[in-house]
């Protein structure tokens, strides 16, 4: 028999929750981000559930190229643009859209030999300072672009920094407003937070990511509880052994958890090459037979221990939910220190993948 861990993807509940995003924003077009493999989802396994969106964007050209080659006729975004001048060509071939925010990429685009003209996301640096033109510059680079041959429409586009927090989109938004105030066209400026919270930033384009999966972009799942919006991937395994401990005895790798009373833990078939976070602390919650519970010592490479204490009728074959639908990655990202992009994009390829329609 196969080892028992696997990760079940609700289609149905992506395509759901593009439908319910597009609620959220209906006088914008979606690109929906499947960068990094589809946030661990699989972008060969679930394009087709999205076919509903208007566009999609991602970093990668092989992605891109899987998505012409699987028959997506649609707009494609490259959200950071192309790498070297070379890129042009696919860029040409496969009809990508591409971001430009360097000088070097428009002198490439003045050099470029194309069929036809390459519509350009032109991205301002608003404050996150990781990729884009400084404000001050846009208006001159838009007027450069404009002078291009081989370049189509030019959407402005940004990034929010903070959407996510207290500190809110203001600030940038007025940076935005600013540089763009003399140029006209079509805005992307809307991640996820921003769709969910700030409506003012809707534009022409959002560009929904995590909360196509059905996650929180807070890290807090609570902020999405009340959206509609739900989980589409459940990392699950079972028990495949119990011990019972004694007062003293000490669990796993260096002995980081000591029991301090007589009680049972579980073995599960879950561990750390299969994505799950090694540095989860003992605490870390998991769901099992319907009942809550930890995890107890340190993560190895094939197997966890979780404390037996909440429900004993727990025995070996048991179903444990790592997170899914019972218990939501945030929590289990949260109680590790990171979030649930993480834990999603650190799915390991031997996991076995379900997907359900």
């Amino acid at each position: 028999m196969p080892r028992s861990i696997s990760v079940t993807l609700s289609l149905s509940a992506l395509s759901q929750n593009l439908q319910l995003i597009r609620g959220f924003a209906p006088h914008s077009k979606i690109w929906s981000v499947v960068k990094a493999n589809a946030y661990g989802h699989g972008l060969s396994r679930i394009w087709k559930s999205l076919s509903a969106t208007d566009g999609f964007a991602l970093l990668d050209f092989n992605e891109a190229i899987l998505l012409r080659e699987s028959g997506w006729k649609g707009p494609i975004l490259l959200l950071e643009g192309f790498f070297s001048p070379q890129d042009l060509l696919l860029i040409d071939q496969y009809r990508l859209t591409t971001t430009v925010h360097s000088d070097w990429q428009i002198d490439a685009l003045k050099k470029a030999k194309v069929s036809q003209p390459v519509n350009v996301y032109l991205k301002v640096n608003s404050g996150m300072n990781r990729l884009g033109f400084l404000p001050s510059r846009i208006e001159a680079v838009w007027q450069e672009l404009n002078t291009i041959s081989q370049v189509g429409e030019i959407t402005l586009m940004s990034h929010f920094a903070h959407a996510d927090g207290p500190e809110g989109v203001d600030g940038q938004m007025q940076q935005i407003l600013a540089a763009g105030e003399n140029i006209a066209g079509p805005r992307s400026l809307a991640n996820s937070a921003a769709t969910l919270w700030y409506p003012h930033t809707h534009a022409d384009w959002i560009r929904p990511g995590i909360i196509l999966y059905g996650v929180s972009p807070s890290g807090k799942w609570r902020d999405i509880a009340d959206s509609g919006l739900q989980p589409v991937m459940r990392l699950r395994s079972e028990l495949i052994a119990c011990q019972t401990l004694q007062a003293g005895d000490r669990v796993g790798y260096s002995g980081r958890y000591r029991a301090a009373q007589a009680h049972r833990i579980g073995v599960v078939a879950c561990g750390y090459a299969d994505g799950y976070p090694r540095h989860a602390p003992s605490g870390t919650p998991v769901w099992i037979d319907g009942v809550f519970t930890t995890t107890v010592g340190t993560i190895a490479m094939d197997t966890m221990m979780i404390d037996l204490t909440p429900c004993p009728q727990a025995r070996i074959g048991s179903v444990v939910e790592l997170w899914g639908d019972n218990l939501p990655v945030d929590d289990v990202a949260t109680a590790a220190g990171t979030l649930g992009y993480e834990l999603l994009t650190a799915l390991a390829p031997r996991v076995p993948v379900i997907m359900i329609e």
